[in-house]
């Protein structure tokens, strides 16, 4: 492996430093290696500057900064690799202080192991019509906005009606997705390799509301229910954090397994118990 690219986040790595580094690093050992910054506005980066024949990408910067590299590189079927600048980093594989025996090691690998993570494609059905298609690594999630009042959020599966949910809102994760937002809000961890839904409520009313877990080929619809009160309050919809909109009482969010998946890179070969022991142990 020896033609590389990175996708660094400038506000995770100071002056590219890092990146920078690793760069060189890449050079200095025969490797093919071209880079670019995430854009100031949106934290988008421009694919068609990632050459055909790259090998690997390495994202230099956290969680957030891999999603995102995630999420637009998916059709192009490139491993990715994470170097982690933030805080606890999940995803990240490589942490910026030992990133360059890391990289070393990367370009003595002729067959590294490859994770195929699972992701989420989802759409709006709106009094508009049908919304565009995206695709999220960690989760869908639909949440109340504006006024401090819960949203009644319809939830079927394959067309059967499941159960009506009084809550902040409602999360559909992947297993890579289980340590994020859903964790937060009580849901399972689960092996990220796992090929699996997870429905998450946020915050519900009731005492019995417990995470879902459905196949991986399930298709789930979560309406907005009008409030007996008066108009429901919009409800935002969010993919792997970032906002894509809006649904108004009546119009509904359909999720499932997306077609594409990521290709996460693996250098170690600590377990995924193991390496959440350690994430857990420097989030307390």
């Amino acid at each position: 492996m020896n033609r590389f690219y990175i996708i660094a986040n400038p506000q995770k790595d100071y002056q590219l430093r890092l990146t920078k580094e690793i760069h060189q690093v890449i050079l200095d050992h025969g490797g093919q290696c071209s880079y670019q910054v995430n854009r100031e506005h949106g934290g988008m980066f421009d694919k068609e500057k990632v050459p055909q024949d790259t090998e690997c990408i390495l994202v230099i910067g956290g969680d957030g900064t891999l999603l995102g590299a995630a999420r637009d590189m998916a059709d192009r079927r490139i491993p990715l690799i994470g170097v982690n600048t933030g805080h606890v980093g999940y995803l990240c594989e490589l942490e910026a202080d030992t990133v360059a025996s890391s990289v070393r090691q990367l370009l003595a690998a002729e067959d590294p192991d490859v994770e195929h993570r699972m992701m989420l494609s989802g759409f709006g059905i709106t009094k508009m019509g049908r919304t565009r298609e995206r695709v999220a690594l960690n989760d869908i999630v639909i949440h109340r906005s504006g006024m401090l009042q819960v949203v009644d959020l319809i939830i079927s599966v394959n067309g059967q009606y499941l159960n009506t949910y009084s809550a902040d809102g409602m999360i559909v994760a992947t297993p890579t997705g289980s340590t994020a937002y859903s964790m937060s809000a009580g849901g399972p961890i689960v092996d990220p390799k796992a090929n699996l839904l997870l429905i998450t409520p946020i915050s519900p009313h009731t005492l019995n509301a417990k995470s879902i877990v459905l196949g991986p080929e399930d298709e789930i619809s979560i309406e907005v229910a009008a409030r007996n009160q008066g108009e429901a309050a919009p409800v935002e919809v969010s993919f792997d954090g970032n906002p894509v909109g809006a649904l108004q009482a009546g119009e509904k969010i359909v999720v499932k397994k997306a077609q594409e998946c990521a290709r996460i890179l693996k250098l170690s070969h600590v377990s995924f118990l193991e390496r959440l022991r350690e994430k857990l142990h420097a989030y307390t």
